[in-house]
């Protein structure tokens, strides 16, 4: 009997010590906490670092986008070529020509693929930078105004909480 009153007095000790430390970290009712509001899609959109590398990323694939161009263009006046001589062509030729058309279609589709795998990947790269840069900025505005959380593209914020102007400054410095 003595071991479980035992048992007993030392679970409600170790139970009032884990409220007792629980309710030492949780701040007084007359603590109020100061949040900041960040839009990283204006980050991604608006900032001078946004548009020159919009600007970087234009100019290396423009030549491979202008190529791609020209050979759609290729494509569909010989497919157009093709449709208009169908009727007189004889049935190896016929074959042979749709033959080239599938295979120039295959390769203008992946030569697409690969590209836009491409694009993205580099604006994924430039994001990235982007992010970085922004991050740190984020952290110091947030210790120079004493905030305690930092939050990015919810539903709904009011707009005196949003840092994204001072962010924006800050990087396009």
């Amino acid at each position: 009997m003595k071991t479980a009153f035992a048992s007993l007095n030392l679970a409600m000790v170790l139970v009032l010590g884990v409220a007792t430390a629980a309710q030492a970290q949780v701040p007084s009712p007359a603590y109020s906490a100061r949040i900041g509001w960040v839009s990283t899609e204006r980050l991604f959109t608006e900032s001078k670092l946004a548009k020159n590398a919009d600007a970087r990323i234009e100019e290396e694939f423009s030549k491979r986008q202008k190529a791609m161009q020209d050979q759609i263009a290729q494509f569909k006046a010989m497919s157009e070529k093709f449709d208009s001589d169908n009727p007189r062509l004889n049935e190896a030729e016929r074959t042979r020509r749709t033959r080239e058309l599938v295979d120039m279609e295959k390769d203008l589709q992946r030569k697409q693929r690969e590209f836009r795998e491409d694009l993205a990947q580099r604006k994924n790269e430039e994001r990235a930078n982007i992010s970085q840069k922004a991050y740190q900025l984020i952290q110091q505005i947030a210790r120079e105004e004493n905030l305690d959380v930092v939050l990015q593209d919810s539903v709904w914020f009011n707009p005196r909480i949003d840092i994204t102007d001072k962010i924006l400054k800050q990087l396009d410095k």
